[in-house]
């Protein structure tokens, strides 16, 4: 049949990923980066994606489309538990109110958390998320929270937090960070490494990723010990 339907424009994409949340039905998934209508029958052409694409991507069209099936979106939704998207991809803004720390064991630090957004694996955050414009931003190798006790109140506090391993994940960061220093407001870069080598791999796609932006952003390398001390 023929019936208006949304049409997503992968060249004007940024992979922030409102339209997928926006999206109660889930008909938009995230695919490699960009926004894809994932079924036609899924999409009830009401458009409620629209106004939470910030760069009008999203556009409705008139073609040959399977019917809406609100059936089967009901049933999605069961098996989802309501929700559209990857639940880990899913990008959100978190916000901390300040509490008085729980009663912990002696010299052992408490507080809450300082995670400022989720996704903050490297690999999975998208390149022009909101909560990147004017942020300070921390590059942590994942051990590092392990280590240093006080990573969340010392470093994390303030600051957008992406996370990530070169080893473990075999992939050269600096492409994705280049990007997210090209297209945000970023007004430093704090990299918190382990002292092993294979972190070397992360301080130097933190460095790469700042020449190749071709901006002049403050910087700085915190190195982490074994046993959790700070390496001057």
């Amino acid at each position: 049949m023929i019936r208006r339907i949304i049409h997503i424009n992968e060249d004007k994409c940024n992979g922030c990923g409102a339209c997928a949340q926006a999206c109660h039905e889930g008909a938009i998934g995230m695919v490699d980066g960009k926004a894809k209508l994932l079924r036609d029958d899924y999409c009830d052409g009401l458009g409620d994606c629209l106004p939470a694409c910030p760069t009008g991507a999203i556009t409705f069209v008139e073609r040959e489309a399977a019917a809406y099936d609100q059936q089967a979106v009901l049933e999605r939704q069961k098996q989802s538990g309501g929700h559209s998207g990857c639940p880990g991809s899913r990008s959100m803004l978190l916000h901390h109110q300040e509490t008085a720390p729980a009663p912990a064991p002696a010299a052992v630090p408490s507080g809450s958390s300082q995670l400022g957004q989720w996704p903050c694996q490297i690999k999975l955050v998208p390149v022009n998320a909101p909560y990147f414009n004017g942020a300070d931003l921390l590059i942590a190798a994942d051990c590092t929270a392990y280590a240093y006790a006080n990573l969340h109140q010392e470093m994390m506090r303030g600051r957008i937090t992406l996370i990530g391993c070169p080893k473990l994940d075999s992939v050269d960061y600096s492409e994705k960070l280049t990007q997210i220093l090209q297209n945000n407001n970023i007004q430093s870069v704090s990299v918190v490494r382990m002292e092993v080598p294979c972190c070397g791999g992360l301080e130097a796609a933190v460095k790469k990723a700042l020449k190749a932006s071709g901006k002049l952003i403050p910087w700085q390398v915190i190195t982490i010990s074994v046993d959790g001390k700070i390496l001057l």
